[in-house]
């Protein structure tokens, strides 16, 4: 399951949009989750005390995490039941880096968890291209260096 990004900032365009574009781009053989999906479901278990937006996430940018703790493992594990995912990929922020230049790159953070221990199985911090500010190259630069990474095994 793929989750919205969690927090944007300096970034022109719709993230969540274009990473669950370019994934299933890019992963054609992987059964996405995404998060409208995601959305779907918890609106139809309103009693599921959980969510997919303001995620307690600051700690991966703050220090090395190998497990997560509560809550936020009680709510992936939730989600994940819901939906039947083992796997949960949070992009933890996606930001615009500016260069010397004048240019702006898209950088995202991104963890990958295994929802059932809580464990980290990655978390990895990538950038795009540079390109003139509100192009939207950048953000698709950035979402494909991102597929990429996470998708290494695909040819291409």
């Amino acid at each position: 399951m793929v989750l919205p990004v969690q927090a944007v900032r300096g970034v022109d365009g719709d993230p969540d949009a274009e990473l669950a574009f370019g994934l299933r781009d890019r992963g054609a053989g992987v059964t996405w989750i995404l998060p409208r999906s995601l959305d779907e479901a918890l609106q139809r278990s309103p009693g599921l005390d959980t969510r997919t937006r303001g995620l307690a996430v600051g700690t991966f940018v703050a220090a090395e995490v190998r497990r997560i703790g509560d809550p936020l493992y009680g709510e992936l594990r939730r989600l994940g039941t819901v939906v039947d995912a083992g796997v949960a990929i949070i992009p933890v922020y996606a930001e615009g880096v500016g260069t010397e230049d004048g240019m702006r790159a898209v950088r995202f953070a991104v963890a990958v968890l295994h929802v059932r221990t809580g464990r980290v199985l990655w978390f990895g911090v990538v950038e795009g291209e540079p390109f003139p500010v509100g192009d939207p190259r950048g953000l698709a630069s950035g979402v494909d260096q991102l597929a990429r990474t996470l998708l290494w095994y695909v040819s291409g």
